[in-house]
């Protein structure tokens, strides 16, 4: 069946429709049909899938109320009416004109310029017309001029009678406006079902009434909120729907209600209600609905997926734990960063807590439902920071994942990236980092398309990167972009307020882990704290701590149980490991723990400069990270 159906209520309307659509080659087809019998065959071609009907008279009318799809008149013009009465032009006696209102209107206008006397008949029932007919004989009428209907039973009481037929332009003229009534119709059913898939796969629900209260369109997502079916609500008035809905309400104020909390079974929702204003008339409100529970629970789905992986971050600033004046100036210019969206540098030596301000800057930003992607430049070695960095698709290189590999850039999207101990990575990558930076988008390792990512950087090094540019050994454009904000986390030795604090709080953390129980500083282990000089910091009294409180035999941690040999071991000069033959003065140590010892003491010298000691030790940068994490 196609699109287009003509139902033509007479033979010669029929065979004159088909030669105007083979001669324009049009895709349409022509049944016959006339009044109640043409209903019939109009229902039966919307039943397989006819989208436009065309007729004209009675047949048209009648159609027209039968079926559901629109249905285009084939419309009679003064020319069709002439010809109608082109035979009884020298009639001299009355003519009867009879057919419904829309064939033979217009026929007394016709009728007057030809100079003939004629007694008109409107027909609106086909069971009616043969009786009108035969009244027109009472009349002395015996010529009848009509429509299909009226030319029939005319014909069949002995009259001599005539149809107005419909000409070749009124035919297309109506084929015309049926291709244009498709196409708009199919622009429009597009246009609805956009909209009813967008409206079903939103996660609000979604509902609108007109401007008398009655609801005209219900999603499924409110259809899943409120447990009712849109079929059987659409239409009817909202508030016999919803009880004590306060969208009748805007539709008489126009005043909009945002983020208004309600109970809706079990769940909390987030309602919103928006005035539909046109020309400045209210003509209907729509509201959405979002459930609060379900959010909630997606949002914990993604930190738990965003934890499994470990890009989260776990500190905030209250875990910051400190009384000095010169952290709170510190933790509060951070805090000022965290509002910000631009690339933050920390500074600070080894040990100092520059992760910890890192996630906390993070989880006070806009992006702390996002990842929180921890780098350690210097643990990475250089053959792979490329690929670690920015991805890679298959078979980019020898023992690639057959499935590529989303770099972790990629990783960070929509969240935070930290780059820790920036100044490691080597100057040939810096560029394509500072790529990355400025363009927004990486290209994994063998790809030839870019991914656009929304990252923002926070970077932090215990090196004076404007000595390394000076040097040749960072880039002074790279140097720049990453330190739009530049945030100076103190030493240890700065802050000594918070020493006793920060070692209580170790105190208490290492005391639960081994299962001691309380534990407190003897005044002299706490003077002792006080006056060390701390080359590790905050990680350097932590170690102290977690030492101190396994090795402590009482309640009370001594002197002695910070002030050991290994203390001592640490501090002694590199060269005396060797100089010194005499076996008994060297701490009784596992092999393991002088190498982990003597390994981190060179690093210590060397101002943690990885390079540096590796080239005094005779291994690379990422043997001495993997041999200073090795518990």
């Amino acid at each position: 069946m196609t699109d287009i159906v003509l139902i033509a209520p007479f033979d010669d309307l029929a065979e004159n429709a088909k030669k105007i659509i083979l001669e324009n080659h049009l895709n349409i087809d022509v049944l016959v049909g006339d009044l109640s019998e043409g209903v019939k065959v109009a229902q039966k071609c919307v039943k397989d899938g006819a989208q436009i009907i065309i007729s004209r008279g009675g047949t048209y009318t009648m159609i027209k109320d039968a079926v559901d799809v629109p249905v285009v008149e084939i419309k009679i013009s003064s020319f069709d009416i002439l010809r109608g009465f082109r035979d009884v032009i020298n009639y001299k006696g009355k003519i009867g004109v009879a057919g419904y209102k829309n064939i033979i209107h217009g026929s007394e206008t016709v009728a007057e310029l030809l100079n003939l006397d004629i007694e008109k008949i409107v027909l609106d029932n086909e069971d009616q017309v043969p009786e009108l007919i035969k009244n027109l004989i009472t009349k002395g009428i015996n010529v009848i001029i009509g429509d299909s209907i009226g030319y029939k039973n005319a014909k069949k009481l002995g009259f001599s009678s005539y149809i107005i037929t419909s000409g070749k332009e009124s035919i297309l003229d109506a084929i015309q406006e049926a291709q244009r009534i498709l196409k708009v119709s199919k622009v429009e059913k597009t246009k609805t079902e956009r909209i009813r898939i967008i409206m079903d796969f939103v996660h609000d629900g979604i509902m609108s009434i007109d401007n008398n209260g009655y609801i005209t369109s219900f999603n499924a997502t409110a259809e899943k909120i409120f447990g009712l079916d849109s079929k059987e609500i659409i239409g009817k008035k909202v508030d016999d729907v919803i009880p004590n809905t306060k969208m009748l309400e805007i539709l008489k104020t126009g005043k909009k209600e945002l983020n208004e909390i309600q109970d809706i079974k079990k769940s909390k929702i987030a309602t919103n209600r928006i005035p539909i204003i046109v020309d400045n008339k209210i003509e209907g409100v729509v509201a959405t609905f979002q459930d609060i529970t379900q959010v909630q629970e997606m949002e914990r789905k993604i930190r738990h997926e965003l934890a499994k992986k470990g890009f989260i971050a776990k500190y905030k600033f209250n875990d910051i734990i400190y009384k000095s004046n010169i952290m709170d100036i510190c933790i509060n210019k951070a805090k000022k960063f965290s509002l910000s969206d631009s690339p933050v540098l920390i500074i600070g030596k080894t040990g100092v807590g520059k992760e910890l301000f890192a996630q906390s800057i993070h989880n006070a930003s806009n992006r702390s439902k996002g990842p929180f992607v921890a780098v350690n430049c210097a643990a990475i070695p250089p053959s792979l920071l490329e690929s670690e960095l920015f991805g890679y698709v298959e078979g980019a290189f020898t023992g690639a994942n057959k499935n590529g590999k989303q770099g972790l850039f990629e990783l960070a999207h929509r969240g935070t990236i930290f780059l820790d101990e920036i100044g490691e990575i080597p100057l040939e990558y810096q560029a394509r980092l500072l790529r990355v930076l400025q363009e927004k988008q990486v290209m994994r390792i063998g790809d030839d398309k870019v991914i656009h990512i929304d990252v923002r950087v926070i970077s932090a090094t215990n090196k004076n990167l404007r000595q390394l540019v000076d040097e040749g050994k960072f880039r002074e454009d790279l140097f720049y972009r990453i330190n739009i904000l530049t945030l100076y986390v103190p030493q240890l030795n700065e802050r000594r307020d918070d020493i006793i604090l920060l070692a209580e709080h170790f105190i208490k953390l290492y005391a639960e882990k081994y299962s001691k129980k309380f534990i407190s500083l003897s005044k002299e282990a706490a003077n002792y704290l006080l006056s060390y000089d701390y080359k590790g910091n905050v990680r350097e009294l932590e170690g102290i701590i977690e030492r101190a409180v396994s090795l402590c035999s009482s309640n009370k941690i001594e002197i002695d149980d910070i002030c050991d040999d290994q203390n001592n071991y640490f501090n002694d000069d590199q060269n005396n490991y060797f100089n010194n033959n005499k076996t008994d003065n060297i701490p009784l140590l596992s092999l393991k723990d002088f190498e982990k010892g003597y390994i981190k003491d060179i690093v210590s010298k060397c101002d943690g400069n990885l390079t540096k000691a590796a080239k005094i030790l005779g291994i690379n940068r990422s043997t001495i990270w993997r041999k200073l994490k090795t518990d």
